[in-house]
């Protein structure tokens, strides 16, 4: 049965309360447009890269009023609510970059931990370490719903097409991407890399992304979009500041893409050979 989705474009500062106030109004207009499922960016509750400062306003899942929010929206609205994710304290001292599906019921149906951590060295002295942070997940996960079959991957995970390629051999239709790209390198990577998992995997993917200027001085790509399997854009945003990106998902179309192209299905293992060239010898190697 086709629904309607949504990736919610915010540009979150560093206190959670206004970016739960934004967080609150934009799933709302979703919804009034007719969105079953709404999917918020990561970093929905704060953008923070102080570490201490970060660390100050953190709790447990079960206390993070991020989460709280997004779950009273979930009931409130009838929707499958997906928080595309938050900074969550775990036990070890370190910091979960989470996200939370919930159920139309209130239900938490899934959570994923971001597999990959940021930990870059870009143009102009931009440097990024979340493994210094970050606790990274360690294991993929699909959900089945009453939607279809989504599989979950935050922000740096796109680069790693093994990890949706996983999901969809498990049957997994719609990927869900919530990110925070920089601007350096969603201006080079972003349309191109998202379209590529649509287009790989015979999926949806739709990507709530933050875009703008944020109060921590970082300077995010935004540009949310929902593509389908043929790698179509189907609906996007702008790049700077808050939209609501909506689209109509038909799971038949996975089906009709990997008909088309059965790449899943025509997979076979290989073995890798490194072969070394012989050096030239005599004159020649003089």
């Amino acid at each position: 049965m086709p629904f309607v989705a949504a990736a919610i474009q915010m540009c979150s500062g560093t206190q959670p309360a206004r970016n739960i106030d934004a967080m609150e109004r934009l799933v709302r207009e979703a919804a009034s447009q007719g969105a079953t499922y709404v999917q918020t960016p990561e970093m929905t509750g704060a953008l923070v890269r102080d570490r201490a400062a970060l660390k100050a306003m953190l709790k447990g899942e079960a206390e993070d009023p991020v989460v709280a929010a997004a779950r009273r929206l979930a009931v409130e609205l009838g929707i499958h609510m997906h928080l595309g994710s938050t900074a969550i304290a775990v036990e070890d001292g370190k910091v979960a970059n989470r996200g939370i599906l919930f159920g139309p019921d209130g239900a938490r149906i899934l959570a994923y931990d971001k597999i990959h951590m940021f930990d870059v060295d870009l143009d102009g002295g931009e440097s990024w370490r979340e493994s210094a942070t970050y606790r990274p997940g360690e294991t993929a996960r699909i959900a089945r719903t009453a939607l279809g079959t989504l599989g979950f991957a935050i922000c740096y995970d796109l680069r790693f097409p093994e990890l949706f390629r996983r999901q969809a051999v498990a049957g997994a239709e719609v990927m869900t991407l919530p990110a925070a790209f920089t601007r350096q390198t969603g201006e080079a990577h972003w349309d191109v890399l998202v379209r590529a998992r649509a287009i790989e995997n015979g999926a949806f993917v739709v990507a709530a992304a933050q875009g703008g200027l944020h109060e921590d001085g970082r300077e995010t790509f935004g540009h949310s979009m929902i593509v389908d399997p043929w790698g179509r854009v189907l609906a996007s945003a702008g790049g700077i500041g808050e939209a609501v990106v909506l689209a109509e998902i038909d799971t038949g179309a996975v089906q009709a893409a990997r008909a088309k192209i059965p790449n899943l299905r025509n997979a076979r293992a290989f073995a890798l050979e490194d072969v070394e060239a012989p050096r030239p010898t005599g004159e020649a190697a003089a």
